[in-house]
C-alpha cells in the first residue's frame, strides 16, 4: 500500500462515524458483530400506517433490499417488530430509502406497550446506518418524529440483532414436527400468464356451522387442559375439546358441508352483555391463494395448526395485521378495527381476517402457535417460509345490530378477534379442491365449481365428495 493510499484512508474512515444520542451510529455498515444474531427477519411487524399496498411493514423485515416499507405523509410514525421473546438488543441496521428520519428514536418494550428510548437522534442523514445499543425487550420499534423529506418514512430494511434471553429449544417441547417435512423448496416468483377469460380469482369455498358453542377450551394453546381458556365457538368437527387431537378429529363428525373437511375451526364466543351470540347456518371460510403464483400453492398437511390473530392485541395490531382485511362491517360501515357503537336495525355484525399462508415446511406446531407460518410479502413467501399453502380467509356474520355497546368477544374487544385452524381434511378430497379451484385459477363454491365457467367441471359431485 503506497503512503497516499494510507493517509487516504486514515482521512476517509472517520467521516462515516458520529456519537449521537448515547450510541455510536456507523453510516454504511451493513453487517453486525460477529457475535450477533439477526433476530428480527421475518418476524410480525406493524406498522403505524402504510403507503400503500405495495409498501407493507412486513417489507423492512423480509431480509430483501428491494423492498420497502413506507409510512403516510405525517408525523410521528413508527415500525414495530416483535422479536417472539425477551432479547438483549445490541444493535440496529436502518437501511432507509430516500424518505429517511431527520428525529427518530429505537424503542423497546417487554409488552408492546411501555417503551424506552434506547437511542435518539435529531440529525439523522438517511442512508446505512448501524446503531449499537444497550438495551432489552421482545418488541423493538423505530420511533420517527420528524421527516427528513416531505414524504413518509421509508425503510428497505429494519434490522435488529442480539440474543434472545431464553431462546426456545429447537424442535424441543411445544414443537410438533412434519413427518415427512417439506425441504428443498424455493419460493416461487413466477407470474403466472394471463388467460382468456382472465384468471380473476383462485379460491374454494368451505361452508360450516357452528358445531359446538361456549366451550372453554383450546386443544392448540391449551392441549388437555379443560376449562383453561375463554369460551370459544366451535365450527366444524364435531368433537373439538381440550383434548383433541388429529387423529380424535379423523375420526369424528363435521357440521361442514362437505364430509371430507373434518378441521376444527374456532373463534371466541361473541357475547352481548352476558348473551352469546352465534352464528347462524353455514359460514363461509375462503380457502385462497395467498401468492402471485396460485399454480405453487399446494395442500395444508394432515395436522397442521395454527392461530390467527391474538386475544391479547391492541386496535394498532388488529388494524395493521398484514392479513386483516375488512375489519367488522355492518351495514353500509365498514373498515372498522372495533365493533361499532351502532349497527343499523335487521343488519349483521360482520368480520373477515385472513390467515398466513407461507409455511416453514417443518413444522405442524410452534410454542407461539404461529411461527412457522409467515405473511408473504408482495405476494412472495419469504425464503425461510417457502412452502405456499392455502390463505384461509374468515367471513363470519352475527345477527345482532342496533345498540352495540356491550357487544364483545370472550376475549375482549373486537380488536381481540382471532381464530384457530387444526386441519383434519381427507387428503384427496383437499387435494382436489386445491389444484382444481386455487391452481386453476377459479372461483369454487364448495363443490369445486365456478358458475363462471361452467365448462370447467366440478372437483366433487353432488354429495360434495369425491366422484
Amino acid at each position: 500500500m503506497t503512503v497516499l493510499k494510507r493517509r487516504l484512508r486514515r482521512l476517509v474512515a472517520p467521516i462515516g462515524v458520529a456519537l449521537l444520542g448515547g450510541g455510536l451510529v456507523i453510516a454504511g455498515v451493513q453487517s453486525a458483530h460477529a457475535a450477533d444474531t439477526l433476530l428480527s427477519q421475518g418476524r410480525p411487524t406493524i406498522a403505524s400506517s402504510t403507503e400503500n399496498g405495495g409498501a407493507p411493514a412486513a417489507a423492512a423485515v423480509d431480509g430483501n433490499s428491494t423492498t420497502r416499507w413506507g409510512s403516510a405523509w405525517a408525523d410521528p410514525q413508527w415500525l414495530r417488530v416483535d422479536l417472539g421473546s425477551t432479547a438483549t438488543i445490541t444493535s440496529v441496521q436502518l437501511q432507509w430509502e430516500t424518505a429517511y428520519a431527520k428525529a427518530f428514536q429505537i424503542q423497546t418494550s417487554p409488552d408492546g406497550t411501555t417503551w424506552t428510548s434506547i437511542y435518539n437522534t435529531t440529525t439523522g442523514a438517511g442512508g446505512n446506518q448501524t446503531v449499537n445499543v444497550n438495551g432489552s425487550g421482545r418488541y423493538v420499534r423505530m420511533y420517527g418524529t420528524q421527516r427528513g423529506t416531505t414524504y413518509g418514512y421509508s425503510l428497505f430494511e429494519f434490522k435488529v440483532y442480539g440474543s434472545l434471553t431464553n431462546p426456545p429449544a429447537s424442535d424441543g417441547p411445544g414443537y410438533v414436527m412434519a413427518n415427512p417435512p417439506v425441504t428443498g423448496v424455493v419460493p416461487s416468483t413466477y407470474v403466472p400468464p394471463p388467460t382468456n377469460p382472465a384468471t380473476t380469482h383462485h379460491e374454494f369455498q368451505a361452508n360450516c356451522a357452528v358445531s359446538r358453542s361456549n366451550l372453554p377450551d383450546d386443544p392448540i394453546v391449551f392441549p388437555n387442559m379443560p376449562g383453561a381458556s375463554h369460551s370459544h365457538t366451535f365450527m366444524g368437527n364435531t368433537t373439538t375439546n381440550a383434548t383433541t387431537t388429529l387423529a380424535s378429529l379423523q375420526s369424528g363428525g363435521t357440521a361442514c358441508i362437505t364430509p371430507g373437511d373434518k378441521t376444527g375451526y374456532w373463534m371466541p364466543t361473541l357475547l352481548n352483555g352476558t348473551n352469546a351470540v352465534q352464528p347462524v347456518g353455514r359460514q363461509v371460510i375462503y380457502y385462497k391463494s395467498g401468492v402471485i403464483d396460485y399454480t405453487s400453492v399446494r395442500p395444508f398437511p394432515p395436522g397442521l395448526r395454527y392461530v390467527v390473530g391474538s386475544p391479547s392485541a391492541t386496535l394498532d395490531d388488529f388494524k395493521n395485521n398484514p392479513g386483516a382485511v375488512e375489519g367488522f362491517e355492518c351495514g353500509d360501515s365498514s373498515f372498522n378495527w372495533d365493533i361499532p357503537a351502532t349497527c343499523p336495525a335487521g343488519t349483521q355484525l360482520n368480520a373477515r381476517l385472513q390467515a398466513p399462508s407461507c409455511w416453514d415446511g417443518r413444522h405442524l406446531d410452534t410454542p407461539d402457535h404461529k411461527s412457522h407460518m409467515a405473511y408473504p410479502v408482495l405476494g412472495v413467501c419469504p425464503n425461510d417460509h417457502p412452502v405456499a399453502v392455502p390463505m384461509i380467509e374468515f367471513k363470519m356474520a352475527w345477527p345482532v345490530s342496533g345498540d352495540m355497546s356491550q357487544v364483545h368477544f370472550s376475549s375482549g374487544r373486537g380488536y381481540s378477534f382471532h381464530y384457530d385452524v387444526f386441519n383434519a381434511w381427507d387428503v384427496p378430497t383437499l387435494a382436489a379442491l386445491t389444484t382444481h379451484c386455487i391452481n386453476g385459477g377459479l372461483q369454487c363454491d364448495p363443490r369445486g365449481f365456478d358458475q363462471y365457467k361452467p365448462d370447467r367441471g366440478a372437483a366433487l359431485n353432488e354429495n360434495y365428495e369425491l366422484p
